[in-house]
């Protein structure tokens, strides 16, 4: 395991465990548009021997107009089923930079039940780099039968962010890059507006890694106070579409902090409402 966090990996500790029965290894790879990467052909042309391609828009629940939507338990097990998964394995999962979309597959895994889920630190970008060997062999899947044990309590609703938002009953941190938070840069999507959550701190996700690694314990904790997040309160974790606010998750959860929910419906919810109150400026 990883020197800082329980829920991350080394590339020796997985190099090691190649091919090992019950290891199951996952390619969460997911990427924006203006990131330039296609994440299904870089896993055709190049993945850790053994991986799985986990399509980030597939496993989402169906039903949804919104994106990236936690799909219900039923959807779920089959979705993981298909590709060869069990709620009995060590899956490991991870992305091309290292925390961008791994650390959502993770909590899917963990909301669903599964809590021996845990990220590659450094990434396939890092594994890469490091010599360490790759594939485009078609990984052999045999079908498994998974059962879900899904966690609401992991997960927070509109309704939810309506009570939060007018109480103060939880913390906000938002994930997106400051310009959005701001509304200083346009959203991504169509309709939807730009700003923030009243009451949100900016806490953007690519500030919880370095060079492909998630920040050891200590600056963890900095970085997350520094926005003006208290470890000792409950937090709520939101970005675009559900995918990045999962790193903050995956940060909060390292450094010991349970009382936190990831709102799934994130800004594409919120900010495409017409009666859902939005501010802009850094606070």
């Amino acid at each position: 395991m990883a020197e800082d966090s329980p829920f991350t990996v080394d590339a020796d500790w997985l190099q090691q465990r190649l091919g090992e029965p019950g290891v199951v290894i996952v390619d969460a790879s997911w990427y924006l548009p203006a990131q330039k990467r296609d994440a299904r052909a870089e896993y055709d042309a190049a993945h850790i021997p053994g991986a799985r391609f986990l399509d980030q828009d597939a496993v989402s629940e169906p039903d949804s107009s919104l994106p990236h939507t936690l799909p219900s338990p039923r959807h779920f097990a089959r979705y993981v089923g298909s590709m060869g998964v069990s709620a009995d394995d060590t899956i490991i999962v991870y992305d091309g930079p290292g925390f961008f979309s791994a650390p959502r597959a993770w909590w899917m895994f963990r909301t669903m039940g599964v809590v021996q889920t845990y990220i590659l630190d450094g990434g396939l970008d890092g594994w890469q780099a490091a010599g360490r060997p790759v594939t485009a062999e078609v990984t052999k899947i045999a079908p498994s039968v998974f059962h879900a044990d899904f966690d609401a309590s992991r997960v927070a609703t509109l309704a939810d962010m309506r009570r939060i938002v007018d109480s103060g009953e939880s913390q906000i941190a938002d994930a997106r890059g400051p310009g959005r938070f701001s509304g200083s840069e346009p959203e991504p999507r169509a309709g939807v507006r730009s700003g923030h959550m009243p009451g949100a701190r900016n806490l953007p996700y690519s500030a919880l890694s370095e060079n492909g690694k998630l920040l050891p314990g200590d600056r963890l904790r900095k970085a997350i106070e520094d926005a003006g997040i208290d470890l000792s309160k409950p937090v709520v974790t939101s970005c675009g579409s559900g995918i990045t606010a999962a790193v903050i998750t995956l940060a909060l959860e390292s450094l010991g902090h349970t009382r936190n929910r990831l709102y799934d419906g994130s800004w594409t919810e919120w900010g495409g409402l017409s009666d859902t109150p939005v501010v802009t400026g850094k606070e």
